[in-house]
């Protein structure tokens, strides 16, 4: 959900440019989703790259400098995804349908294994472990970009709350479809998100004329 388009693993760098240190990144934020971080361990990762332990070892030297890879991979994915939908969509309507495309888009791995963002938030939280600061940096992407699509459509002065409104709107309906195993859920859910945007659109007051 959060943090990813459609293909369930970010991606850092072209195929043919991707080093083995990007690969077990990769690898490793699947694993850290479908898993959990706390679940998975270097043999599951290297196994997954392909790689010995000898040669994982030369790349990494914890599962915490993994981890460090990769919240830095799914950052710079979503900022690239934030970026791709900003210039994709003319109005700021548009830009925030996107958004509520994404839990569509990746309703099966929501319904399975919830948000990427969302889980791997309160797993950190959890364990109290020190990069969860770090981690909630995803969210403040997320934050910030719904903001000011919210003030481009002229409500400059709750563009916050709307927007964190709209985040907690997502993680509910995340949640509660992994809990109740229900993909369906999440596009009845995403279409009366969709229908709140009409609504607020509609009654934001436009611009005065001079």
């Amino acid at each position: 959900m959060l943090g990813r388009s459609s293909q369930p693993g970010c991606s850092l760098t072209d195929v043919t440019d991707k080093t083995t240190r990007d690969r077990i990144a990769e690898a490793a934020d699947g694993l850290f989703y479908r898993q959990g971080y706390g679940q998975t361990s270097f043999s599951h990762i290297a196994d997954a790259v392909g790689i010995s332990r000898g040669n994982f070892y030369h790349h990494f030297k914890s599962k915490d400098e993994i981890l460090d890879a990769v919240i830095a991979l799914r950052l710079h994915y979503t900022a690239g995804m934030l970026d791709q939908w900003a210039q994709a969509c003319g109005r700021p309507l548009e830009r925030l349908r996107s958004f509520v495309g994404m839990l569509v888009a990746n309703r099966e791995d929501i319904r399975q294994h919830g948000c990427p963002v969302g889980s791997l938030c309160a797993e950190l939280a959890r364990l109290e472990h020190p990069s969860r600061e770090e981690a909630n940096r995803l969210f403040g992407l997320f934050r910030d970009w719904l903001r000011v699509q919210f003030a481009d459509l002229g409500r400059g002065e709750d563009a916050d709350a709307l927007a964190m409104h709209m985040l907690a709107r997502s993680q509910g309906i995340a949640a509660l479809a992994q809990a109740f195993g229900d993909a369906g859920f999440i596009e009845r859910e995403a279409q009366h998100l969709s229908d709140w945007l009409d609504e607020v659109a509609a009654t934001t007051p436009r611009p005065r004329r001079r």
